[in-house]
């Protein structure tokens, strides 16, 4: 794919080639989020790849449509997920971007339908062309970088890119660009340097582009020479075309698309950096009020805008001072951007290895518990205060001082390990000095097979076909429990406890399968998955049915228990209370959260705000989970048992006994 240097180097003032460096998470439907709004998704959106909803935050897409530009698209159909209606409907055509295994129809789609539009008769129907081609990002799914079928996909894009030059006139810009790189395997997603880097080439039949200085007119040779952001670009299309710049933009003016060609149009690149600059003031004027951004940091950015601003109000025209304005508003945005990515855009690696140790210890802990102890373990119960709540303090105080002597190590992060490994160690030697514990391995196949499943899960949160799968692997998990446990129950003795047990292992089983119908599908599962949440493929609310499951739950799974309960005539005590009021009053409020949750996405609710329905929605779930992890576990550690209880005379309990073949077992 040789074009794109090629026109770099021979034409400078036509074209320029730079690293395109993506933030992390390195998933296509972030990156798009990316590259619109000029802000950087968090990393729990990565889950949500292929499966977005519409972006109700300020992008480059909305302000083009406000401005009554006819934007039109081609290609992948995320776009559509992300901008419903803001597409020309008659010149747009979408593509389904889940097949991996398809290379080619959609690049020739878009072929099909964009090289007609450049010609000269067509130019008066459309402002801004997105087309998005998938068959070299398929090609590295499926076969990895290094494959013939990638050189083939490079050499047919090159070949595209020729024509287009040919065919785009004087007034228009080209811009070809990456979203994301890709590892050795072809896979992305992470932040390794191979993911994280791609390319930006813009061209334009006028020679306006330029260059700071004489050295940075070659194209760069390696990714480490003159990277650009890839948020850098919405602030430079904005600008280019008029618009505002979206208000969550992070990102700063490209210096080649400003300076002019000869390199001396520096007032123009300080004036962008400062309309830039003021456009991310705001931003985090408004972002300080809902959040809690540390002082020293903001009053640094305050110092550096408040410089700038000096700067520019004694500026004399020269053109020292003008590059100097340009390099003092890029100094706010770069260290504005810096800020935003310690918060939102990182890789933990100490919180990361923290919590994998914290599950390490779990494990063992959990396996103490479960086949460890010998005899009564209420005595564990009685101790657990006065030992834990002690090694809870020791714990966070040792993480802190901790802390203090390893910079890398977050204070609260520190804090909160030494916390847990220090419960843990102390629940543990509890259990030791007590001398009723024994080490025992399972002796069933059904034992060994639950222990591997626990491991097996446990272990598979490192690897990237597990975060692929997830959904796959934990339903393998579940049925084959459930099959076993069928298998198990088969072998009872009770005729009673035989029919119960196939009962249940049947609910479990079923249950299991009709959970599994509600399903979310990433990209690299295609074409072996489908998608059932949304209600379609553009659509960013749950299918009816979807929403009717939580009403069905909250009416129904109420008197289930009620009547398994009385089944064993254990319905007494609290047990009207927590199942007949709290809990079902919880499955009523969770059905309402996503009824306002659909409502939310789907702008269903006129008379309400969405601010109002965010804020009801909040207090909602804080109220659930306040009285399901708060009283409703404090109830029961502490509540009497929910089993009837009846006392006789011991005559008579003899009688009732000589009554049954098996009075010990149905009696209390």
């Amino acid at each position: 794919m040789k074009v794109l240097y090629e026109l770099a180097t021979n034409r400078p003032s036509n074209a320029f080639l730079r690293p395109f460096i993506a933030d992390p998470p390195t998933t296509t439907l972030t990156r798009l989020k990316g590259l619109t709004t000029g802000n950087m998704p968090a990393f729990f959106e990565a889950g949500s790849n292929f499966a977005g909803t519409a972006i109700d935050e300020d992008n480059i897409v909305a302000q083009l449509h406000s401005a009554g530009k006819r934007v039109v698209h081609l290609g992948d159909d995320t776009w559509h997920s992300l901008f419903p209606g803001l597409f020309e409907p008659s010149l747009t055509r979408t593509y389904d971007s889940f097949n991996v295994w398809d290379l080619h129809t959609v690049d020739d789609g878009v072929n099909e339908h964009l090289l007609p539009l450049l010609q000269p008769a067509n130019a008066s129907k459309w402002d801004v062309i997105i087309g998005h081609y998938l068959g070299v990002d398929h090609a590295g799914h499926r076969y990895g970088p290094d494959h013939p079928a990638m050189a083939t996909k490079l050499k047919q894009m090159d070949t595209v890119i020729r024509d287009i030059v040919q065919l785009i006139d004087d007034d228009t810009l080209l811009v070809i660009m990456g979203d994301h790189g890709m590892d050795s395997k072809g896979d992305h997603g992470g932040e390794s340097e191979d993911e994280v880097e791609a390319a930006l080439w813009m061209y334009s039949n006028r020679p306006t582009l330029g260059r700071l200085s004489e050295a940075s007119k070659l194209p760069p040779t390696t990714a480490k020479e003159r990277p650009v952001n890839q948020i850098d670009l919405v602030p430079t299309l904005s600008l280019l075309l008029g618009i505002p710049i979206p208000f969550s933009n992070l990102g700063a003016p490209i210096e080649e698309a400003f300076i002019g060609a000869s390199g001396a149009d520096i007032d123009n690149l300080a004036a962008v950096n400062r309309l830039t600059a003021a456009q991310i003031h705001r931003y985090q004027k408004k972002y300080a009020l809902v959040s809690n951004p540390d002082a020293a940091t903001s009053a640094r950015l305050e110092e550096l805008w408040n410089v700038a601003m000096r700067a520019w109000d004694s500026n004399t025209k020269s053109p020292a001072d003008l590059e100097g304005l340009a390099a003092a508003f890029s100094a706010y945005q770069d260290a504005s951007l810096t800020m935003c990515k310690a918060l939102w855009a990182r890789f933990d690696l100490i919180s990361m290895n923290s919590a994998v140790l914290v599950l390490a210890s779990s494990l063992v802990l959990l396996a103490v518990f479960a086949n460890g102890l010998n005899g009564d373990t209420t005595f564990l119960v009685h101790n657990l205060v006065f030992v834990g709540a002690p090694s809870l303090i020791l714990g966070a105080i040792t993480g802190f001082v901790m802390s203090l002597f390893i910079p890398a190590a977050g204070t609260f992060q520190s804090s909160c390990l030494g916390a847990a490994m220090c419960c843990c160690g102390s629940w543990g030697y509890l259990a030791v000095v007590s001398q009723r514990v024994s080490l025992r391995f399972p002796k069933s196949l059904w034992s060994w097979f639950l222990v591997l499943c626990v491991l097996l899960q446990s272990a598979g949160f490192g690897s990237n076909s597990f975060t692929i799968w997830e959904d796959e692997i934990l339903l393998f998990f579940l049925i084959s429990a459930g099959i076993l446990l069928l298998a198990r129950s088969v072998r009872l003795h009770s005729a009673q406890d035989r029919s119960d047990a196939i009962l249940h292992s049947m609910i479990f089983l079923v249950a299991i399968r009709i959970a599994a119908m509600s399903r979310l599908c990433r990209e690299e599962q295609m074409p072996w998955g489908m998608s059932t949440y949304y209600a379609s493929a553009t659509s960013s609310t749950s299918a009816p049915w979807q929403l009717s499951i939580s009403w069905l739950v909250a009416l129904l799974l109420p008197f289930v228990l009620k009547w398994y309960y009385r089944l064993t005539n254990s319905y007494h005590g609290s047990v009207p209370l927590w199942i007949g009021v709290a809990f079902r009053s919880s499955l009523l409020l969770i059905a309402i959260f996503w009824t306002l949750d659909a409502a939310d996405d789907g702008d269903w609710s006129v008379a309400v705000e969405k601010e109002t329905l965010k804020t009801i929605k909040m207090y909602i779930a804080q109220f659930v989970l306040c009285l399901a992890a708060g009283a409703g576990t404090a109830t029961f550690g502490y509540m009497s048992p929910c089993i009837a209880v009846t006392t006789m005379s011991p005559l008579t309990s003899q009688a009732i006994g000589r009554s049954t073949k098996k009075g010990a077992e149905h009696s209390i």
